[in-house]
């Protein structure tokens, strides 16, 4: 029996990686729902090619509500959810609460609300799968060792297009030259984020909330190569590795067959065909440019303080991010914006949802104040 997948943000990069998916394994998957944000020529092109009726955009649609219905139609077995950004939380909320599976890769979703997002799934029996890469990878690490096993989790970076460039040429990069990732090919927001390394901020919150790991024990490596996409350290002191090749269709893949395992298509590393050649295949790996890259720091410390700072880490970065992409401030004014917020009082928990929202609403109020009175003086 097919199992049927919901993508939501399928016009996206991981949207387009699952659809890929699911065309080359026909007999296992079928989709049932589609959502996008506002490619609507796109999005019916590939309702007729999945002959799929339960669709919808998100910002085009009269309306809003247009996507939670396309979720509550699609009887779906297990959703991608690969929508970018805060928009993404309530999508993972009312897949879980429609009784479906969630495989993720919208992070915020974590970031924002993980415990009640934890607690949802727990109180609906469903699972929440990491697509992200780095954390499919731990997810499946830690499943074969076992929780009790595991010290520390060590989260691989590739440490973007800026990884080694000198401090005091990071403010005068061009947004093209912050668009350049050098391994993979992602959406703007995200490759901004990559090149400030709050990206990976995001997946250390991330990692810790889904692992239920403290900070100190939750660490970065820079590795450019991306091959290597996780790694966790067990008590005895060894070193285990998720290492393939860098492309997002194998980690979608794990999530849509988990628990089970199938031979695929996908290109295998072949660490034999490097024997004997010129160069062979390097794999390095330095320390994280905490200084030069503040905001990874300001992610840790967020996860530490708890409370709302990470849905203010998140809110102040989306809000700068955007300023940067409309060339309305500069690549440092991204991370100063979000340290002027953080320096708010934060230390509310969120009870519910509506709570999230509200704190996230008054995180963007703060950020906009900063960086709109920063880009009138820049």
């Amino acid at each position: 029996m097919k199992k049927k997948i919901l993508v939501l943000g399928c016009t996206g990069s991981i949207g387009s990686s699952t659809l890929d998916i699911v065309r080359r394994f026909p007999d296992l998957f079928s989709v049932c729902g589609l959502t996008a944000h506002t490619r609507k020529t796109e999005l019916e092109k590939l309702c007729r090619e999945f002959s799929c009726t339960n669709a919808a955009t998100a910002a085009t649609e009269d309306s809003p509500d247009a996507i939670r219905c396309v979720i509550e139609k699609s009887n779906a077995d297990i959703a991608v959810n690969g929508i970018a950004g805060s928009a993404g939380l309530m999508p993972s909320v009312w897949c879980l609460q429609n009784n479906i599976n969630l495989a993720l890769a919208n992070k915020e979703t974590v970031v924002m609300a993980g415990p009640l997002i934890k607690e949802l799934a727990s109180t609906k029996g469903r699972s929440v799968i990491p697509v992200d890469s780095e954390h499919s990878a731990l997810f499946f690490l830690i499943e074969r060792f076992g929780k009790k096993r595991v010290s520390s989790l060590i989260l691989t970076a590739s440490g973007g297009p800026f990884r080694t460039l000198s401090a005091d040429k990071l403010a005068s990069v061009t947004l093209e030259d912050a668009l350049k990732h050098p391994t993979w090919n992602m959406g703007k927001k995200i490759s901004i984020d990559s090149a400030t390394l709050a990206n990976k901020g995001l997946e250390v919150i991330e990692a810790c909330r889904l692992f239920d790991m403290p900070p100190e024990k939750v660490k970065v490596a820079v590795h450019p190569q991306s091959l290597v996409h996780s790694l966790i350290q067990t008590v005895d002191g060894d070193l285990y590795a998720q290492i393939s090749e860098p492309d997002m269709r194998r980690p979608i893949l794990s999530a849509l067959t988990w628990p089970e395992a199938i031979e695929n298509d996908l290109k295998k590393l072949d660490l034999t065909s490097a024997i004997g050649s010129k160069d062979g295949i390097c794999m390095s790996f330095f320390p994280p440019r905490f200084k030069d890259f503040p905001l990874l720091g300001c992610a840790y410390e967020a996860q530490k303080k708890g409370g709302a700072y990470t849905i203010a880490y998140n809110a102040a970065n989306e809000v700068a991010v955007e300023f940067f992409l409309q060339r309305k401030i500069g690549f440092t004014a991204i991370q100063n914006t979000v340290a002027a917020v953080l320096d708010k009082d934060w230390s509310q928990e969120p009870e519910n949802f509506e709570a999230v929202f509200a704190l996230d609403t008054k995180a963007r109020k703060a950020a906009l104040a900063f960086v709109t009175d920063f880009s009138g003086r820049g």
